[in-house]
Order: structure tokens, then C-alpha cells, then sequence
């Protein structure tokens, strides 16, 4: 029996004679499925995640599931579980994802939504519950770039000397991140994750990587999102804002907005870096090149903080080795 029709029987189980049809809901960047089931009936749709055991685990989507839908944001309710065959059935929160909703007349709005979703899972926040992003977990992830952008996807090989600055690099953006507040980090709180809805906006998904970790990570998922691109002066305003929501709230965050903002570039560079180096994975291990297509704005997300900071500055010459881009020269009278 195959996983679909294995899928099919058991949700006919969990729904004894009702009729009703699967169609594709969407897929991730994982091994994870997700179909919309639809009854005949006229009942609620429900989405039904096929997550094979070899690959996937759906113990921690249920916790974080659990943990952020107590915090007040808008998750999907796991309505059953298969541990033993990897399904899940989910309450449905519709296919229109923020992505897909966002324009210049509403952004403001929905951005204010989406913070307010994200403080309320902040503001639950304890050590101990969730894993810890730990040096070794952010190190793992930069250390895709070297490997997967680099080498697979630039076919560049790096002197001794040029691994030996790159890491240094590594090392002081690792000493940055680690010295955040910690909180409740989503990890991929962006455009298209969050999902525009007629009420109770936004609906949050793809959580179950969740972590205890800086801060700022979710605020770079969201602000310099891979998927969609605002002026930089825009997210700033939004940035300011959420600082000065979060403090009132008695968020952990920096007394001083400059301390914070820096902390929010920093963490930025170590998740573009991680993301280039995932995004050519999921090409040429995966054979999802579209991802491709993202790849020049997270490095010009990655170029213009690596430009700005002084210690940066070994990343930045190593990013115009690699993807050079052709300065123009100010003019003098």
C-alpha cells in the first residue's frame, strides 16, 4: 500500500462515512506533505500532514503546536495523530499566505499582526522547554555555506587563508548572536509561513524546528524575508516599533534601539549565510531549484550588513570574489 492510500484509509477512520477528496495543500522544504482534505458534506476542510518516520519526526510540530497555540497565536489544532506512519490531521487555516496578500496599502497592517502573534509567543518563553540554538546548532548552519554555496554552487575553492578569515568571521558573528536575550525562536517567521486570514490574522505554521534562542532571529525572518523585499527604512520604522512594544510588554530586549539593531544585523548575517547554503542544497541534493531564484536578495541582504561593519569587512571582499558586482564611482568636482 502506498503512503497516500495509507493516508487516505486512515483519515476515512478518523471520519467514519463521511465522503471526501484529497488535493495538494503544499510541501516545504522537507520530506514533509501536506493534502487539504474536503468532505462531501460541506464540512470544514482539514489539512492532513504525511511526514514518513524515516525522514520526519511530528512529535515536535504537536509540542510547538501546543506551546505557541496556549501563547495565543493562531496555529493549526492537531486534531489526531499517527506517530507510527507519520500523519497528522490539522484544522485548516486556509491557502492564502502572507506572501501572497501583502501590498504597499496592507503591509503595515499585516506586519502588525504578525508582531503581535510573535510577542505573544515571546512573552511565554522559558529555558528548558524547547531545544537550546546552541553555538553548535548556528555553527552547523553556517558552516552549509562554505560547503553547499561555495563549493557546490560557485565551484570555488577557498585558499587556507580565505577558510581561516571566513571563520574568524563565523566566530565573531557566533559571539553577537550568543550574547542576545533569548526567547522563543519559530525560526522561519516569514511570508510565506504565516497565513493572511478573515480573522484571528495570522495563521502561523511550519514551527516544528522551534527553538530557545536570540531575540532577533524571527525579526530578521520576518523583515529581511528571502521572499519579498521592502525598503530598508520601512522595516526599520516597523523594527522601532516592535522595540518599543516589546519593552512595555517586558520583553528581554536592548534598553538602547542602536545595541538592538545591531544585534537584529548580526543575527541576519548568520541566517543569509545559513540560507544561501541551504537554498543550493535544496538544489543539488534535492533537486529543488527554485530556490535558486531567492538567492539574490538574501545575498544583497547578506552584502549591505557585511558592508557596514567593520569587522565584517573579510565577508564582504569574499562576497565580491564570489559574486562580484560592478561599483560605480561618484563623481567629484
Amino acid at each position: 500500500m502506498d503512503r497516500l492510500e495509507l493516508l487516505r484509509n486512515w483519515v476515512a477512520q478518523q471520519h467514519p462515512g463521511r465522503a471526501f477528496s484529497l488535493s495538494p495543500a503544499s510541501a516545504d522544504a522537507s520530506f514533509r506533505r501536506y493534502f487539504r482534505a474536503s468532505f462531501d458534506d460541506g464540512g470544514p476542510s482539514l489539512i492532513v500532514m504525511d511526514a514518513p518516520p524515516s525522514h520526519e519526526d511530528c512529535k515536535p510540530f504537536v509540542k510547538v503546536a501546543r506551546l505557541f497555540g496556549a501563547s495565543g497565536a493562531h496555529v493549526p489544532e492537531v486534531l489526531a495523530e499517527n506517530h507510527e506512519d507519520g500523519f497528522l490531521l490539522l484544522t485548516d487555516l486556509g491557502s492564502t499566505t502572507y506572501l501572497q496578500a501583502l501590498n504597499a496599502d496592507n503591509a503595515a497592517h499585516l506586519y502588525a499582526d504578525a508582531l503581535g502573534a510573535l510577542a505573544s509567543i515571546q512573552r511565554t518563553s522559558q529555558p528548558g522547554v524547547l531545544p537550546e540554538y546552541s553555538r553548535e546548532l548556528l555553527m552547523r548552519e553556517l558552516e552549509l555555506f562554505p560547503v553547499w554555496y561555495i563549493a557546490r554552487h560557485k565551484g570555488v575553492t577557498l585558499s587556507d587563508a580565505e577558510t581561516a578569515d571566513l571563520y574568524e568571521v563565523f566566530d565573531r558573528i557566533l559571539e553577537v548572536n550568543l550574547a542576545e536575550p533569548k526567547v522563543f525562536v519559530h525560526r522561519d517567521y516569514h511570508s510565506r509561513n504565516l497565513m493572511h486570514l478573515p480573522a484571528g490574522n495570522p495563521g502561523v505554521l511550519d514551527f516544528q524546528d522551534a527553538v530557545y534562542g536570540p531575540i532577533t532571529y524571527d525579526l530578521v525572518s520576518l523583515f529581511k524575508d528571502a521572499y519579498i523585499e521592502w525598503d530598508e527604512e520601512l522595516t526599520i520604522d516597523w523594527l522601532v516599533r516592535y522595540w518599543e512594544v516589546a519593552r512595555t510588554l517586558g520583553l528581554p530586549v536592548r534598553e538602547d534601539f542602536a545595541e538592538f539593531h545591531r544585534d537584529y544585523e548580526w543575527m541576519g548575517a548568520q541566517r543569509h549565510i545559513k540560507v544561501l547554503g541551504i537554498f543550493a542544497r535544496l538544489c543539488y541534493r534535492d533537486g529543488k531549484d527554485a530556490y535558486l531564484q531567492s538567492m539574490p536578495l538574501v545575498m544583497r541582504y547578506l552584502r549591505k550588513t557585511a558592508e557596514r561593519y567593520r569587522e565584517l569587512k573579510p565577508l564582504a571582499r569574499l562576497l565580491d570574489k564570489l559574486d562580484p558586482v560592478e561599483k560605480v564611482e561618484g563623481l567629484t568636482f
